[in-house]
């Protein structure tokens, strides 16, 4: 039997193919994940320094105290603040702030277009300035506190723990399947060779994979946790070391609760 054939070269050339639908969803995945991964990122800037139980803290009271205000005054005094708190960050999360703390608001806008044109301009003004206030301080905390911080203060808060485990677990199943999904789209990439006109209809796969590593993850998780005694108790050890910058932030804060009481009234 002849082999010559083993001796002629390949000259397979496989057609091309368009990638861009599995490269911008692995590059719109990476981005979620770094973004987790980066939240509260060190740093000597005030903001960053500040005891995180007392930023959760202020955080809530803020947003409570700025939607049932119902003063011009105080509203504009809290955007200033926590906008120039937001110039002072790092360029990156400066830049993302800034850059939600407009496109939000530009839709609450879109939406109060009727109230506008409708006579009510005095209530749609505060609404906004409201929600740009909301908007900046939320970030202000993801961005300058990390996950288990959020977490030890929430705890210190008296927050319920079912509440505080469900975030948890939520955040590290986003980063996992996050991870594994990642994988799964490039083994799909280098798997197809040549026009592979069926990518899209192995989303459906991937999907269905997810779903079952999920509850693989979850039923090792519900094991690990039942063979270390876990009963759902959440303990978080008080630091009663008080930083200036905690002294200051909470001055400050202060002045803004009295300045609250005081546009009441």
């Amino acid at each position: 039997m002849s082999a010559d054939w083993l001796f002629k070269k390949e000259e397979y050339i496989p057609e091309k193919d368009h990638q861009q639908f599995l490269d911008k969803s692995i590059i719109s995945i990476l981005k979620v994940l770094s973004k987790i991964r980066r939240r509260g990122v060190y740093s000597n800037k005030f903001i960053y320094r500040v005891n995180p139980t007392l930023k959760v803290f202020f955080t809530l009271l803020n947003i409570i105290l700025i939607s049932i205000s119902r003063s011009y005054i105080y509203v504009l005094l809290i955007d200033t603040c926590v906008l120039g708190t937001a110039l002072t960050l790092d360029n990156e999360e400066r830049r993302n702030i800034l850059t939600i703390s407009v496109v939000i608001p530009l839709f609450t806008l879109i939406m109060l277009i009727p109230s506008l044109m409708g006579g009510n301009i005095k209530n749609s003004i505060l609404i906004l300035i409201k929600v740009i206030g909301t908007i900046v301080s939320v970030n202000l905390l993801s961005y300058t506190t990390k996950w288990d911080h959020v977490t030890k203060a929430l705890k210190l808060l008296f927050i319920p723990d079912l509440f505080i485990w469900v975030m948890e677990i939520t955040i590290k199943y986003i980063v996992l399947l996050g991870e594994y999904s990642v994988e799964l789209l490039y083994a799909l990439k280098l798997r197809s060779v040549g026009k592979n006109n069926k990518k899209y209809k192995s989303i459906s796969k991937i999907m269905g994979n997810l779903f079952l590593k999920s509850k693989e993850m979850g039923e090792e998780m519900f094991s690990a946790m039942e063979c270390r005694g876990f009963t759902g108790e959440y303990t978080a050890p008080l630091n009663s070391k008080i930083r200036k910058n905690d002294v200051l932030y909470f001055i400050i804060n202060l002045s803004f609760i009295i300045i609250f009481i005081l546009t009441t009234i």
